[in-house]
């Protein structure tokens, strides 16, 4: 793994995982309540008691911080996990059965592929109020054209290799065919766009947190952080905005990076 990652990658790998760990341990190594006002810290300094200083209301931005991101990991992995898991199965039922199911497909990929995934969002919250889960499922339909149209390019290949018509000629289905045969071989491919995806996703979520359409306050959000972080910027205290702007840069660049990795090393296999 080391070597398809490369210095950089692993670099990134790192920093992905120091966050992720940290993101995780948040309710035992967060020193506060992150929803615990003190107003007579409000808009405090880095201090002992505060290691980042702290909001508006008064609440520990560290801890913020920490909470933050496991929303900020959580909903960008549930969207590509739908994504992955409907674009894979739709463009696996594309490649074999061809001619009018794969048009079919093909036609309604291009249709969503032409509208970005945060559009489907704010559609999603229009009709249904703003919710983490309302963004998920809007945005995880923007997503499936990226993820199927890659697989289907490559599950096509794999389609007219001999070992998938030995297999045929042998009485297996194609149900079975695509799943025990084709996908393991195409999986590798599947990683790599998935990868690739989520950095794109945690942004367009921060987007619509940003926007007061995603999580909502009093929940710590980094997106939301940067937010409210503005009007901090105005009363002396920029921490909150760069903390939080900070940590989603670090979350993006380290999942960017580990994503080009693999996608070279898989376009070098084939």
């Amino acid at each position: 793994m080391g070597r398809k990652l490369g210095v950089v990658g692993i670099i990134a790998a790192v920093v992905l995982a120091v966050i992720v760990l940290a993101a995780t341990l948040a309710p035992w190594i967060a020193p506060y309540d992150p929803d615990y006002p003190d107003l007579f810290a409000a808009l405090s300094g880095p201090s002992a008691e505060h290691l980042l200083g702290a909001d508006a209301l008064g609440r520990d931005l560290f801890t913020r911080l920490l909470y933050g991101a496991r929303i900020t990991l959580l909903g960008p992995t549930l969207v590509i996990l739908i994504a992955t898991v409907v674009g894979t199965l739709l463009a696996l039922i594309a490649a074999w059965n061809r001619g009018f199911v794969d048009t079919a497909i093909s036609w309604v990929l291009d249709v969503l592929f032409s509208v970005p995934g945060i559009v489907f969002a704010l559609i999603a919250v229009a009709i249904f109020g703003p919710d983490l889960l309302v963004v998920v499922i809007g945005l995880s339909i923007g997503y499936i054209p990226y993820v199927a149209r890659v697989v289907r390019g490559a599950a096509l290949r794999e389609r007219g290799m001999p070992y998938v018509q030995a297999a045929w000629l042998q009485g297996q289905s194609g149900i079975g065919i695509s799943l025990r045969q084709i996908l393991p071989n195409v999986q590798p491919i599947v990683v790599a766009q998935a990868v690739s995806s989520l950095g794109f996703a945690v942004i367009d979520l921060a987007a619509v947190s940003f926007l007061g359409l995603g999580v909502q306050p009093p929940t710590a959000d980094l997106g939301l952080m940067v937010k409210s972080g503005f009007d901090s910027v105005l009363r002396g205290q920029p921490l909150e905005a760069i903390a939080a702007g900070l940590a989603i840069v670090l979350i993006v660049w380290s999942i960017t990076v580990i994503g080009d990795r693999l996608a070279s090393n898989t376009r070098s296999i084939r």
